[in-house]
């Protein structure tokens, strides 16, 4: 798990980069929650996608947003941290130039800066966001979503009203060409506390199914790595 240190706008971002053995492997690129919530590329969440999305195969980068732990510049509500996420993927397909797909994960306020790059860069084929804050942030850019993905909140979540993402996963899932698939964490707060495992084999299950599917229609994918136990 090496640390990197790269060029964003507003200075270096640091993170942490696991390089795929596999030839043209997928790339993951994973986004931790609000910055001044403490939330930073080592929140557990973020740890376990970053592990699961390894297992799978998977080149993989967590970073720290502006202003949060070495990385430099300041918070930016938002914007600024778009910025940074893309500067993370150009990072990656810099190394990973035959990458043979393309997806991004994040937690929070680090999902809806997810779905906002979804829209921005078409590259991306898919995407895992964890208690995406529909209450508090405006989801509606996502008119269409470009790609499937998967979206898994805790039903007993203190800060995001799960009512509020199964509304957004509806409307998401009822777009054309495309697939979200929802999924409830019972007895989950919004941390996911005591409930990593079960988020964690909710999202290996999801990755195992689509880049099964992904190699089905597309001969010459790499083969689909099987997550350890």
């Amino acid at each position: 798990m090496p640390e990197v240190i790269f060029n964003g706008p507003d200075g270096r971002l640091e993170g942490r980069y696991h390089h795929s053995k596999t030839t043209n492997a997928p790339i993951a690129l994973l986004l931790h929650p609000h910055p001044q919530h403490g939330g930073t590329m080592n929140n557990k969440v973020v740890y376990s996608l970053y592990n699961t999305f390894v297992k799978r195969g998977f080149s993989t980068l967590r970073f720290n947003f502006r202003g949060v732990g070495r990385s430099q510049g300041k918070f930016d509500a938002g914007q600024g941290e778009l910025s940074d996420a893309a500067s993370a993927l150009d990072w990656m397909q810099t190394y990973n130039a035959n990458a043979s797909a393309c997806w991004v994960g994040g937690f929070s306020f680090g999902a809806w800066i997810g779905m906002q790059l979804l829209m921005r860069r078409p590259e991306i084929d898919g995407f895992v966001s964890v208690a995406p804050p529909a209450n508090a942030y405006d989801f509606t850019f996502l008119a269409p979503c470009p790609s499937s993905g998967l979206i898994v909140h805790g039903t007993a979540d203190e800060a995001v009203p799960e009512a509020s993402v199964a509304k957004l996963a509806t409307k998401l899932g009822s777009q054309k060409n495309i697939r979200v698939r929802y999924r409830t964490v019972e007895g989950a707060n919004h941390f996911f506390g005591n409930h990593l495992d079960p988020l964690a084999e909710m999202v290996d299950q999801y990755l195992g199914e689509s880049l099964t599917e992904a190699a089905a229609n597309r001969p010459g994918l790499p083969p689909v790595a099987v997550a350890a136990p």
